[in-house]
């Protein structure tokens, strides 16, 4: 019998693809907490006052400007995956033997993009 065996979780290994497209999910929740907070400093510098002072304080730390990183890098590779899903909605890049290729062009092209944001801020 040649029936379709399911992949076993313990050997099976997701191609980067796949994990491309969990993270883009996973980005998409991160970048909607991000706006939440977003709004919440956008209210503070608002008020001005101390709480501006308090803000601007906190935000030079090394926690804030390493989640501030982080978030860029999931603002850019939500941002270079949606392109993609733009092209395959256009049957672009839907070859397989294309699809890791363009996988890591899309991560690489995420992190050129959080590096360029990050020396010009």
């Amino acid at each position: 019998m040649n029936r379709p065996l399911s992949p076993h979780l313990q050997i099976y290994r997701l191609p980067l693809t796949a994990w491309l497209s969990i993270t883009h999910r996973i980005t998409g929740v991160v970048l909607s907490f991000g706006l939440v907070v977003l709004v919440g400093i956008l209210l503070v510098i608002a008020g001005a006052g101390e709480g501006y002072q308090t803000l601007q304080a906190f935000l030079h730390g090394f926690w804030s400007q390493t989640v501030l990183l982080l978030w860029l890098l999931a603002l850019f590779l939500h941002f270079c995956h949606g392109i993609r899903h733009l092209l395959w909605d256009v049957i672009l890049g839907f070859e397989r033997e294309r699809l890791p290729r363009h996988s890591l062009v899309e991560l690489l092209a995420a992190l050129g993009l959080t590096c360029l944001a990050w020396l010009w801020i």
